[in-house]
């Protein structure tokens, strides 16, 4: 029995890998390989990727996609036509004009951001389950996986690593975090860290303590640009055409899956606090901790002897 981690810079972030069972160094290869495949068939960005792609050849005619991309844009769908939901995976073209996170970074005129609202709804996007077919039924639809791709990858790694009956397994992209087994120190809980929404990364307002779940945080301090004394931040509201406007500074979703983290901390971040904790506290398998613009702390019931304040 071996172990093993590696880190690797692919999808525009830091991704780290750790496997403690037999043949881990094979095992860590093999799912670099993997992550490899994804990126090139999910890249919003990579005009050589298929979904990049089906801006342009899926007007009005039927695109055949891998299993994976067409699996993950029906999970995405779905959840995007739910009432009141903040996740919409049609939401690309309001991305690509903010640019929030890029050099060209910038504050769209109303006028502009009004012409792309009319391009933002999920309905337009046809999805054929026996073809595996997408198709856009109207013209200046662009599909952007971004706010859930990242979960879907640790889960499909996980299973992956889980095959090959690990002692301990972990994958780590960008900050979604996904743990199995045991963790480095030998416990059945892994410690992590929630990162404290004013200060640099790497400075955790708390601890919470998980076993074999994901945790992933969305927040308002990842990626933002200044403009005539403004902060705007990445979270879009696709119905306003602005950033989300509340009293969410950040959202951690505590799950067994990180695509379901990843799918409700982008669908319930537009709501108010009590609401978010509210809706978490009535599914199954799921917790929350929010932490507001005025720096409250606040958990679902059922996490609370498992945080510790920093």
């Amino acid at each position: 029995m071996t172990e093993g981690s590696q880190e690797i810079q692919l999808m525009g972030t830091t991704i780290r890998l750790y496997f403690k069972g037999h043949q881990a160094e094979q095992r860590l290869n093999q799912a670099v390989s993997m992550l490899r495949r994804y990126e090139a068939v999910f890249s919003a960005n990579s005009e050589q990727s298929q979904l990049f792609a089906l801006k342009n050849a899926a007007v009005n005619q039927p695109v055949v996609v891998d299993h994976d991309l067409y699996e993950l844009i029906k999970i995405g769908k779905q959840h995007s036509l739910d009432a009141d939901s903040f996740l919409n995976i049609a939401i690309g073209p309001l991305i690509k004009l903010w640019r929030i996170g890029f050099a060209e970074a910038r504050v769209p005129d109303p006028a502009e951001i009004q012409q792309v609202l009319e391009r933002l709804n999920p309905a337009d996007i046809v999805l054929n389950d026996a073809q595996r077919s997408v198709c856009f039924t109207k013209p200046g639809l662009e599909i952007d996986l971004g706010a859930i791709a990242k979960g879907y990858f640790s889960d499909q790694i996980m299973a992956f690593f889980k095959e090959k009956q690990p002692v301990s397994a972990m994958i780590d992209i960008g900050g979604n975090l996904l743990v199995y087994g045991e963790s480095p120190k030998h416990h059945l809980d892994w410690d992590v860290g929630i990162q404290n929404p004013f200060l640099p990364r790497g400075h955790c307002v708390a601890t919470v303590k998980i076993r074999n779940q994901s945790v992933v945080t969305s927040g308002i301090y990842e990626r933002t640009f200044q403009y005539h004394g403004n902060r705007y931040h990445h979270i879009f509201d696709s119905h306003s055409g602005y950033p989300v406007d509340n009293n969410v500074a950040s959202l951690s979703i505590i799950s067994d899956h990180s695509l379901d983290c990843d799918i409700y901390t982008t669908k319930l971040f537009g709501l108010d606090a009590r609401r978010i904790l509210t809706t978490v506290n009535q599914i199954d398998g799921m917790e929350a901790i929010v932490i507001t613009g005025d720096g409250q702390f606040a958990t679902t019931p059922n996490l609370r002897d498992k945080v510790t304040m920093a």
